[in-house]
């Protein structure tokens, strides 16, 4: 029993370590001792219009064999929509018995609130939307690869209205190492400003056959397009679920542009739990900081903008 209580503190640190590096800011510690915690979640437009702040105490028992106590804040939130957004996260507990579910909870309630914004209040720019972009925003916004598909056969498509853009190599700057339990995670960063140059950026990487033969290649980008405001961004697992996201998230909460960030995991026979995604999310965060992407640190939540997601992403699945 002791032994379990111990493996559960264990993890739970881990998971908060790895949800504070995700979400930053909207990550709030309100009682550490007695593990109460609060993240504030939105539909992520320039002016939220819907906002929920998810409150969750942590048992001693969990992940193990409890769920998280939580609490669903927002004046709007009553009746049928409490209920089916209470089933969602309890579904969640139960297809996920022992696993840390903070992070599937968050998403799970920032896809509702983004699905509320779309049906309840449909932004200016609606009656503009094609067909194929209607189809386009239903899809998930995390791409995994199966595990055994080479990282060298990586094929990224390039949309025919950016390929005429610049295709020049940007250059590529690599992070420093970090090392825990024989994984090692290093990042490698790119000013990319059109899909073509993300291509070129994996293509140059995958040169460097210590890079192609990592466990994991995870990547994401975001390029901001100046004349119709929005930003062109995708992400990559490459076998680590959810980590594509993850990082693609990370990137939205520092609000950088016309940048792409991959993240190399050399897996060393330990597995790391979350604590993979703390790595992950530290080295490109670190990169990213270090190399003056991040123009307002402390403010990485505002101005986020309208966010649009790559029409020709891969639909792979595990």
């Amino acid at each position: 029993m002791a032994e379990e209580e111990s493996d559960s503190k264990e993890r739970q640190s881990e998971e908060i370590e790895a949800m504070a590096a995700i979400y930053g800011e909207e990550w709030c510690v309100i009682d550490e001792q007695a593990k109460i915690f609060c993240i504030r979640v939105t539909d992520f437009m320039d002016d939220p219009k819907w906002t929920l702040c998810l409150q969750v105490i942590l048992p001693s028992e969990y992940p193990g064999t409890a769920p998280p106590v939580y609490q669903l804040n927002a004046p709007w939130l009553k009746g049928q929509e409490r209920a089916e957004l209470s089933n969602s996260l309890e579904d969640i507990y139960v297809q996920n018995i022992g696993e840390c579910i903070l992070y599937q909870w968050v998403e799970k309630i920032r896809e509702a609130l983004i699905q509320k914004s779309q049906v309840a209040e449909p932004g200016p720019d609606v009656k503009k939307k094609t067909e194929e972009e209607e189809v386009e925003s239903e899809e998930e916004p995390v791409l995994v690869h199966p595990p055994e598909t080479p990282v060298s056969t990586v094929d990224l498509k390039i949309s025919e209205s950016t390929s005429s853009e610049t295709e020049e190599l940007p250059p590529v700057a690599h992070g420093v190492p970090i090392t825990d339990r024989r994984s090692t995670f290093q990042a490698h960063v790119a000013p990319v400003v059109c899909p073509e140059q993300v291509k070129m950026v994996l293509g140059k990487l995958y040169e460097n056959k210590k890079i192609a033969s990592a466990t994991h290649n995870i990547y994401a980008y975001r390029i901001f397009c100046e004349d119709k405001q929005t930003f062109l961004q995708d992400c990559e697992d490459d076998g680590e679920t959810a980590a594509g996201g993850r990082l693609l998230h990370l990137m939205e909460i520092l609000n950088v542009k016309n940048v792409m960030v991959v993240v190399s995991r050399w897996y060393g026979g330990v597995l790391l739990g979350p604590d993979r995604f703390k790595h992950i999310n530290n080295c490109a965060r670190n990169i990213l900081v270090e190399k003056n992407f991040t123009n307002t640190p402390d403010e990485p939540t505002k101005n986020l903008g309208k966010k649009k997601v790559k029409k020709d992403k891969k639909k792979n699945e595990h």
